[in-house]
């Protein structure tokens, strides 16, 4: 099953399920060191999947290690007849739950062929050739470029394993391919500046809106990139037909479960993965007259109310005179508002179109959140854009959303800001730049199409504040145990280190749902079974898919 390297005490026995494995040909995936001149160029980066190989060791004598070890000389020290103690490593073949073996390949792999180049440092900060007018495309690549984990999985990751070419919403891997060959030349290219005509080529094959050399909007590119990479590599291929029903409150964590594990029993991918969270909306009948033909004396309607649980990819917050802050733009778009004349709602109990409110809520929020600042306004006379151009302050560090999200589940909402696209001057002649946090060396940049600059002072580059501000990248800080000098099994030195970890998203894996991470969770079981049944991709155990409810 393994093989055995000789040594006068404690042998290091390697045994892989399935088949043996050399120590100096262990794969990516089992996050060994591997030679530098293994990974030393751009076009042999390895690329692992969603299997990986974990780790355990165990301690046995010579004759559990097996009898031809017994029989091996080298396990005796001098003649001595005693049986020594055998340290025997098993890996074991088995599905990630998230992409951290990816980011330590990519990590070490990047930082490798950078030392072997006499211009060290140009991972990340290569700046994007204005084609004409496309600073608006430069700002956001170079913001999503800075989005390590996705940066990260278009360069180690087999992504070309998850394409769907059988998705007629998707282009066939063509988008989520010419941006992994642009990625590829920001983090392991070695000039200045890269030209982005490929890429921009395949955008506007897909996409006319973004034909010729107009100026655009730098939001509108994240939006299509972001949903067209996702239709390219969404792992579902058979798409079922799902009727979502209606939720009266009552139950709130276990309706937005049964509302996630159907919208992804036709939507996984690493878009889902990072980007996207859940929202709460509730619409409240206030149908006055029917109150009265029930001679209840009531002014709050029918008292009918209808929740939904709706997916989200980013925010796109309101800018209002009373705006000074975010947190004041997040409070707006969650303000409730009146349904009234041509936005009334049906409501099902009174049968009628009536008047009604709704209100918006943050359920549960996703690692990686994009803020959307609504800086660019239509007017209802002429349909003239003008632009908004009031200051707003952001956090940089530490944004506290947990009185925000309304889930009593899920990971600490607690986000670091990463990246930033801003929008300078009016909306005629206006400049699209961005700055972005560097992942090596954790300092400020600033990417003004083929130009960057940096390390900058985040208070020089007034950063923090400000009407330019645009789009804002925030990731989640999650606190987790680490073990430096080595793994836990090696003597690693237990610690606590931040991280944004990415959890992949599947009908198989309920444990690793937003909903279900939170401390003291042991188990989750199905309260209400419905039609669709899945089976375990690891255990090939049948399972359904429900109503959730955790049990502590």
């Amino acid at each position: 099953m393994g093989n055995c390297k000789s040594s006068n005490s404690n042998a290091d026995v390697v045994v892989v399920q399935g088949s043996p494995i050399r120590n100096h040909e262990r794969q990516w995936s089992d996050r060994g060191r591997v030679p530098a001149n293994n990974r030393s160029t751009l076009q042999s980066m390895a690329r692992v999947g969603s299997r990986v190989f974990k780790q355990t060791s165990l301690d046995a004598d010579i004759e559990a290690a097996g009898t031809s070890h017994s029989q091996n000389n080298d396990m005796f020290s001098n003649g001595n007849k005693q049986q020594q103690q055998v340290k025997r490593t098993t890996l074991t073949e088995h599905k990630a739950s998230t992409y951290e073996h990816v980011h330590e390949m990519v990590q070490e792999s990047i930082d490798s062929i950078h030392h072997q180049q006499t211009s060290k440092a140009k991972a990340g900060r290569v700046g994007l050739t204005n084609l004409g007018n496309t600073c608006f495309m430069n700002s956001s690549l170079q913001c999503l470029s800075n989005t390590i984990p996705l940066s990260d999985y278009v360069l180690g990751y087999d992504y070309r394993s998850e394409i769907n070419h059988d998705n007629f919403l998707g282009t066939q891997g063509q988008l989520v391919s010419s941006y992994a060959e642009l990625i590829k030349h920001l983090w392991l290219g070695s000039n200045a500046s890269y030209n982005p005509s490929f890429f921009k080529n395949i955008l506007s094959k897909f996409s006319p809106q973004f034909e010729g050399y107009e100026q655009q909007d730098s939001q509108e590119l994240l939006a299509y990139l972001l949903d067209g990479i996702h239709e390219d590599l969404n792992r579902v291929k058979k798409k079922p037909y799902i009727e979502e029903k209606d939720c009266d409150g009552t139950n709130d964590e276990g309706d937005a479960i049964t509302s996630w594990s159907n919208y992804l029993q036709r939507n996984q991918s690493i878009i889902v993965d990072m980007f996207q969270g859940q929202l709460r909306s509730t619409i409240s009948c206030r149908n006055n007259q029917q109150c009265k033909q029930q001679s209840n004396g009531s002014t709050d309607g029918c008292g009918h109310i209808n929740v939904k649980f709706d997916p989200f990819m980013y925010l796109s917050l309101p800018i209002s005179d009373n705006c000074n802050t975010l947190d004041d733009c997040l409070d707006l778009y969650c303000e409730e508002e009146l349904l009234v004349g041509d936005e009334q709602w049906y409501c099902p109990k009174c049968k009628t179109h009536v008047n009604a409110t709704k209100k918006i809520d943050l359920f549960m929020l996703p690692p990686i959140l994009i803020i959307h600042l609504k800086r660019f306004k239509v007017s209802s006379y002429g349909g003239n854009r003008s632009k908004i151009t009031k200051s707003i302050q952001y956090p940089l560090n530490d944004w506290n959303l947990s009185k925000q999200k309304k889930s009593s589940s899920g990971i600490y909402p607690l986000y670091d800001c990463y990246a930033i696209s801003q929008h300078h001057g009016s909306v005629g002649y206006g400049h699209y730049t961005a700055h972005a946090k560097n992942r090596f060396d954790g300092m400020w940049y600033n990417f003004n199409d083929s130009i960057v600059n940096g390390p900058v002072s985040p208070k020089s580059e007034g950063l923090g504040s400000g009407s330019s501000a645009y789009c804002l990248f925030y990731n989640r800080v999650e606190r987790v145990d680490s073990y430096r000098g080595g793994s836990k099994m090696n003597g690693g030195k237990k610690c606590i280190e931040k991280k944004t970890v990415i959890r992949r998203q599947s009908i198989s894996r309920p444990e690793l749902w937003p909903h279900l991470q939170r401390e003291k969770v042991t188990e989750w079981k199905s309260v209400r079974v419905n039609d669709y049944v899945w089976k375990d991709d690891d255990n090939e155990e049948e399972v359904r898919a429900g109503l959730g409810r955790v049990t502590e």
